[in-house]
């Protein structure tokens, strides 16, 4: 099943989509219907087989073009992604950080966490924040969790899976507080780390493909396109880590709960290999088969950067 989230006349629903269209779950004349897909997680007992039999006989359907798709969970309470977890993409980046080419047996997965005020919709805006000149781009599948998982092996992760989206990390490379500014340990890492939380910094979506649905998620094909260009052209194949031991792994650091989103790394061809980044206007498209394409622009460029120690 496809799980989306949309607004129409103002209200936010969840639903499936079909090919004959939108099933409205919000609307069904039943008690304890789902409000969110998050709610499908956490309340819904066997949901996808009650979810998948509801869509199924369904005989009304809504025009998924005569409602605006949202990010599937808009308010995750957690969003953990990956650095690094692409051997190519540790290559291009010229090995900083300390990463290595292949450290699938030397080290484990590197996550950082997010705020959830970078989730952005599916065909909006990305703001261009004011505190950076250079905006890259990265294509990653997201894994979107569907059990609490608290210590969960690589090979029952899948059992703590509800499915997986879209997620384009974008990210601010440089930051114009880096001016002016003595150096100190450090300071590299955390600039790097600065430029991941800018607001609407991750566009989600278009929907939640049910894991029933996606036998492999290592073997999907990864396109992005900037303005109709190909710039990233990968397969999930190429992670280091791949999802069952991401999630398994991130389980041991924290407790993972329904809704909870993780992005599991981008693959090479980002903007700050070439030089080659994101302008004002930029149409990025990103692709990942068997779900969809999530598309978004980017805004205008601030007139004024953000310098702290210029005040």
């Amino acid at each position: 099943m496809k799980l989306v989230t949309f607004r129409k006349n103002a209200y936010i629903s969840c639903g499936v989509l079909t090919k004959n269209g939108i099933v409205n779950l919000t609307s069904l004349q039943q008690p304890n219907k789902p409000l969110s897909i998050k709610q499908i997680f956490t309340e819904v007992p066997d949901y996808l087989e009650k979810i998948k039999t509801i869509a199924n006989k369904s005989t009304i359907f809504l025009n998924p073009a005569g409602v605006e798709i949202l990010a599937p969970i808009p308010e995750p309470g957690k969003i953990l992604a990956l650095a690094g977890n692409y051997a190519k993409h540790i290559i291009e980046a010229g090995l900083k950080l300390g990463l290595t080419a292949s450290p699938r047996k030397t080290t484990v997965p590197r996550p950082f966490i997010k705020p959830n005020t970078v989730i952005n919709h599916p065909n909006c805006v990305i703001p261009w924040p004011a505190y950076s000149r250079e905006i890259d781009y990265e294509i990653e599948l997201a894994i979107v969790i569907g059990k609490e998982a608290k210590c969960v092996s690589p090979q029952t992760a899948k059992n703590y899976i509800a499915g997986y989206t879209i997620a384009n990390d974008v990210s601010a490379r440089s930051v114009t507080f880096k001016e002016a500014r003595e150096k100190r340990p450090w300071d590299e890492f955390y600039d790097w780390l600065n430029g991941k939380w800018a607001d609407g910094f991750l566009p989600l979506g278009p929907c939640i493909v049910t894991v029933d649905e996606i036998e492999n998620p290592q073997d999907l094909q990864m396109t992005l396109k900037v303005n109709g260009e190909t710039r990233q052209n990968a397969n999930t194949s190429d992670m280091i880590f791949n999802v069952y031991e991401i999630v398994s792994f991130l389980s041991y650091m924290m407790t993972l709960q329904p809704g909870d989103i993780i992005a599991t790394g981008t693959p090479e061809g980002v903007a700050m290999a070439t030089g080659n980044y994101l302008k004002a206007g930029d149409k990025i498209e990103c692709e990942i088969e068997k779900i969809g394409t999530l598309i978004n622009t980017l805004g205008d460029k601030p007139e004024k950067f953000y310098e702290p120690l210029a005040e």
